[in-house]
């Protein structure tokens, strides 16, 4: 199993920017195809960015061109770079790790966009 902390939330203004990270205690980091979640109360767990463990990268329509997802493969850590923040990407983030079947998930870190 997998253990992932998220951190780098905060209450930030919309245009504002955070950066995430996620450290995953694991050997072979490298191998793991990782990805950010982000879920609001009572909705569904929905992904924002994916990165795979030859660096190839995907994200959501919604964030495209706002935010970077990123990994560095010696530090065990993934990260979500997000610029241009607005009210609707407020929500509660998660780190996810992938090697095949198996999948573990972060705690989660809140991020607030608001004036």
């Amino acid at each position: 199993q997998v253990q992932l902390v998220e951190s780098g939330g905060a209450l930030v203004q919309p245009g504002g920017s955070l950066r995430l990270s996620c450290a995953a205690s694991v050997s072979y980091f490298r191998l793991y195809d990782m990805a950010w979640y982000r879920q609001d109360p009572g909705k569904q767990r929905n992904l924002v960015a994916s990165i795979s463990n030859t660096g190839v990268t995907d994200y959501a329509d919604s964030v495209k061109g706002r935010f970077t997802i990123s990994r560095d493969n010696d530090k065990n850590t993934m990260y979500l770079q997000m610029n241009s923040l607005e009210s609707e990407d407020t929500a509660v983030y998660y780190c996810r790790a992938g090697l095949g079947a198996r999948v573990s998930w972060g705690q989660g870190t809140q991020v607030t966009v608001s004036s």
